[in-house]
């Protein structure tokens, strides 16, 4: 049963009918809603600063400046290890403090963290410590965001919805990817792509706090769904 629900757990329905006919009136009824749009541009700026940016980008970064690829992949490892503790911890949190405020704290970090890297490539202390700062929330934006999904449609329409959401995430990171590629080849460094990135995430960090908005009385999840 969640945790801190009482009384007899509810058996869970099966969803009946065509699987895609579902997903897609997920994504229309989910399209109805304005947090949808603010949870999924959020979560495409967060694809774009992680998987898209960092994850296929900064072992090239490290190269430019001198460092071997052994290197940016200990500062990837780095990232997973403090990844691990941050994502743990965000589970936690998502319990217990306004999901809004925590994705404005996440995203405001990450950013901070991003304007900060181009600066970084000095050694590889002040390399670690961007390493270490920025892999605390690699990840920990997942439960909030989930919990926000799930006061926003209901618990039934959750998991659907945050395909959509995530599907958002991907493109962030496609596009990223792809443009940050693009900006070294034009400009010769990745100071354009990271600074550009970092301001997104600022942008997104003050969008977080307009989620939820115009609700009179949001309904409150169940903290379970935070880990779904």
């Amino acid at each position: 049963m969640p945790y801190g629900e009482t009384g007899e757990p509810k058996p869970a329905q099966p969803a009946q009918g065509n699987p895609v006919v579902l997903a897609f009136r997920a994504l229309r009824e989910g399209a109805r809603v304005r947090d949808f749009w603010l949870l999924a541009a959020t979560y495409f700026v967060c694809g774009a600063s992680t998987n898209g940016l960092i994850g296929t980008h900064l072992i090239p970064a490290c190269i430019d400046h001198g460092f071997t690829e052994v290197t940016g992949a200990a500062l990837l490892a780095t990232m997973g290890v403090f990844n691990f503790i941050g994502t743990t911890s965000s589970g936690w949190l998502a319990d217990k403090f306004d999901n809004r405020l925590l994705l404005f704290i996440y995203f405001g970090l990450r950013g901070l963290s991003l304007l900060y890297l181009p600066f970084s490539f000095v050694d590889f202390y002040t390399m670690t410590l961007f390493a270490m700062f920025y892999g605390l929330d690699w990840f920990a934006t997942v439960s909030p965001t989930v919990r926000l999904i799930t006061n926003a449609v209901g618990r039934e329409q959750a998991g659907m919805v945050y395909g959509w959401v995530f599907t958002a995430h991907q493109l962030g990171g496609a596009s990223a990817a792809f443009f940050a590629g693009l900006m070294r080849v034009e400009f010769g460094d990745y100071m354009q792509a990271f600074m550009l990135s970092g301001t997104l995430c600022l942008l997104a960090a003050v969008a977080a706090l307009f989620i939820g908005r115009g609700r009179s009385a949001p309904e409150q999840a169940a903290p379970a769904a935070a880990a779904a």
